[in-house]
């Protein structure tokens, strides 16, 4: 990218870093545990083997599942928004909002809109809803699921020019 140019150009920016594991929760990795004996004890009465092996096979998949599922992740790098397998630029966003629990599920149900991109995980109540201006874009807004709103949306504020 050249940095040089006409003082529109001159507007590039340093962008706080942000990165987060939308991590499953304790309880989810519990109950993978309990499928994985209950599993084993459905194989108990075919012996000893068996049942170890379902034991372990079930272990395996449900730790599969749960550990799929929570590695998603979020992050401003290199003037992008990377939120799953979005990649977006930071330029073609508008301005970020932080939600609480009670906004981020107004914003996840009545007042979502079909077209918007949306990370969700339903262990995590809180969000971050950031608007969509790039003009050829028909989402209006991107939706992530997040730990840290406050953070996220300060990361997506362009820092202030040097000096400053």
């Amino acid at each position: 990218m050249d940095a040089g140019g006409s003082a529109g150009r001159a507007k590039l920016v340093r962008m706080q870093s942000y990165d987060e594991r939308l991590t499953a929760p304790v309880s989810w990795w519990l109950i993978a545990a309990a499928a994985a004996v209950s599993l084993g004890l459905i194989a108990l009465p075919l012996g000893t083997v068996p049942m170890l092996a379902a034991l372990v096979g079930g272990g395996a998949l449900a730790a599969a599942a749960v550990s799929a599922y929570g590695s998603a992740r979020i992050r401003v790098v290199q003037g992008s928004l990377v939120a799953g397998e979005a990649r977006i630029p930071v330029e073609a966003l508008g301005q970020a909002h932080a939600l609480d629990a009670r906004e981020a599920a107004a914003w996840r149900s009545y007042r979502a809109d079909p077209r918007a991109f949306m990370l969700l995980r339903a262990y995590i109540p809180t969000a971050v809803r950031v608007e969509v201006t790039d003009p050829e874009d028909p989402t209006p807004y991107v939706y992530l699921s997040t730990r840290h709103p406050e953070r996220l949306a300060r990361a997506l504020k362009p820092a202030p020019p040097d000096g400053s």
